[in-house]
């Protein structure tokens, strides 16, 4: 086996989320044939740097010029080896106070606020974690622009005294009236874990009430997990609450997809 089919197995294995595969492949596959590889064909074999999409997390009409990000430093451990993020430790550690770094914009079709302010549209914002991003942004826009509409925010991470991110801007809007409705879940600050998906669940009936008046959904986040967590959650209230067998809750949020009043920006 080259080594570039060698790669192209090990990069299969990581599409699909075959972390044992992978495994396998270095430890039976690469691992003896190390001996064989030159330093240029190492080289050669490596993927170049991919580069990191993150969702703007400011209006342009609250800070014109700048475009702040929300970027949370990944650090891990793997068979007792410490890793780390390489684009979120640089941005978040190493990166200096007038440093650059190259940028560019990247279009999400369908995932923005409407351009027509005179039927504002209801919203439902699903972002936990930097998953907060876009939607911190969505209700700074509408605010600063006036506009007055139905807003409801699902929030939260592991810890409320160390992950509530923007949580001076939330509860004023929560408080003002901005935002109809915020529910947070903290993960790790009871015993019973709590995610977005069980607030879901836990306010169905509004939540079906909203999509009835015509709400749409916007998810953003982890794709691994969250956003497969929330869609079936969806698909359960949908199912409960609209009085539908599985098929047809599977017809409804579909309908949803092809109106675009269910968008996910995840990663």
């Amino acid at each position: 086996m080259s080594f570039d089919q060698m790669r192209s197995l090990g990069r299969i294995a990581m599409v699909h989320g075959r972390n044992d595969i992978r495994l396998t492949v270095w430890q039976k596959v690469l691992i003896p044939h190390l001996t064989d590889l030159t330093a240029q064909s190492l080289i050669d074999g490596l993927c170049t740097l991919q580069p990191r999409l993150y969702s703007i997390s400011s209006s342009p009409q609250k800070h014109p010029g700048e475009v702040p990000l929300t970027i949370g430093e990944m650090h891990y451990t793997h068979n007792g080896r410490k890793g780390k993020g390489v684009t979120s430790t640089y941005l978040g550690s190493r990166l200096q106070v007038g440093g650059a770094v190259g940028v560019y914009v990247h279009k999400a079709p369908h995932f923005h606020l409407p351009n027509d302010d005179t039927v504002p549209l209801i919203m439902i914002m699903i972002g936990p974690g930097t998953g907060i991003a876009p939607f911190h942004a969505f209700l700074q826009d509408r605010e600063a622009r006036g506009v007055t509409a139905e807003n409801w925010l699902f929030f939260g991470d592991q810890h409320a005294a160390n992950d509530y991110f923007y949580k001076d801007a939330l509860e004023a809007w929560d408080a003002n009236g901005h935002l109809n409705t915020l529910s947070l879940a903290w993960s790790r600050d009871t015993d019973h874990k709590c995610y977005v998906q069980h607030l879901i669940e836990q306010d169905g009936a509004d939540f079906f009430a909203w999509l009835d008046r015509g709400a749409a959904i916007y998810v953003c986040g982890d794709a691994l997990r969250m956003a497969a967590d929330v869609d079936a959650a969806i698909h359960r209230v949908v199912a409960e609450y609209g009085k539908l067998d599985a098929d047809a809750a599977k017809a409804y949020v579909d309908a949803l997809r092809k109106a675009h009043r269910y968008q996910r920006d995840v990663y």
